[in-house]
């Protein structure tokens, strides 16, 4: 079973527009709510994919509860810490011509001390049936950035494959976890580092600099130019076909899915990448985060290349 854990979810509200212009009025041409949060895509896409998820969020308020039940209607299975205040919502804006998304994110509940113990006990309550662990998406405001650190450890040390996919404070203290992989995009990784990132080489090259300093394994993603894998037995590139971009929204978090669906099938890590790399093509197809049918993602994934690199 693979467990996606996101502290900071969302309802994610998306709007179709004919046009995106700023300072207009538009009328949508199709809406679509949903419970959202990139852990929650991670789940929805890694259950297209044949796996087995349980999700593990904070929730709290008629939002909350809102998410809940729509987890349940796409038989998201979810353990829920519920807390005092409201879950966000996200709202997205989709240009129906362009392919492109824009988002407006709030910024969440806060949540405390307490809530963190609550939620950590209740994932290692469950620890046991798991084989894949991900960490995805931000903290609620003012969250105690040494609860994600400890939780993120008491999964390595419980034996399980651990994935981080986080960035500004989260990310930073991820880094210097052994053992973990770091899911990483190729404008973070830069921000991080301090120089570009925009390419394979320079994409292996900075997955090398990550683990000189301790970081451990690195997936360093490059959009439609798909993404470099440097593991222990190998380093390679993979490149999915050009696609029509509806929603780019949740392509990252489907990329996730795919790279640890397959790692929980036993495939190699190659083969993992570039079934990831397919998947996040995949869902750029369609409308909604962590959402498309599942013969799109074999079509890419016959089209996908992959060279070590």
């Amino acid at each position: 079973m693979i467990f996606c854990i996101s502290p900071n979810p969302a309802l994610d509200h998306t709007l179709v527009v004919p046009a995106f212009k700023a300072g207009t009025v538009l009328r949508a041409q199709s809406s679509l709510a949903a419970a959202g949060g990139k852990g929650l895509n991670v789940a929805r896409a890694a259950q297209i994919l044949g796996a087995h998820t349980l999700s593990f969020s904070f929730l709290g308020g008629h939002t909350g509860r809102l998410i809940a039940d729509y987890a349940q209607q796409e038989s998201l299975e979810g353990d829920w810490t519920w807390i005092d205040g409201e879950t966000r919502t996200c709202v997205i804006v989709t240009d129906a011509q362009t392919g492109e998304a824009t988002v407006i994110n709030e910024q969440g509940p806060q949540v405390t001390d307490g809530d963190w113990v609550r939620l950590h006990e209740t994932v290692l309550h469950q620890i046991a049936q798991a084989t894949d662990i991900c960490f995805s998406g931000s903290l609620p405001p003012n969250s105690p950035i040494e609860r994600y650190v400890a939780l993120v450890s008491a999964a390595r040390d419980a034996g399980k494959r651990v994935w981080v996919d986080t960035s500004s404070a989260p990310l930073h203290a991820a880094l210097p976890i052994t053992g973990i992989t770091i899911k990483i995009n190729g404008d973070e990784a830069g921000g991080i580092l301090g120089h570009t990132v925009s390419t394979p080489e320079l994409a292996v090259a900075a997955a090398y600099e990550f683990q000189k300093r301790g970081t451990g394994n690195v997936v360093i993603t490059l959009g439609k130019d798909g993404a470099v894998m440097v593991h222990p037995s190998g380093r390679w590139w993979a490149k999915p076909p050009a696609v029509v971009v509806q929603d780019p929204i949740g392509s990252g978090d489907s990329f996730l899915a795919g790279l640890v669906t397959a790692y929980s099938a036993g495939l190699t890590p190659d083969v993992a990448l570039k079934h990831a790399v397919a998947a996040g093509a995949a869902n750029a197809t369609t409308v909604g985060g962590g959402d498309f049918p599942l013969e799109t993602f074999k079509h890419i994934l016959a089209e996908t290349t992959i060279k070590s690199i």
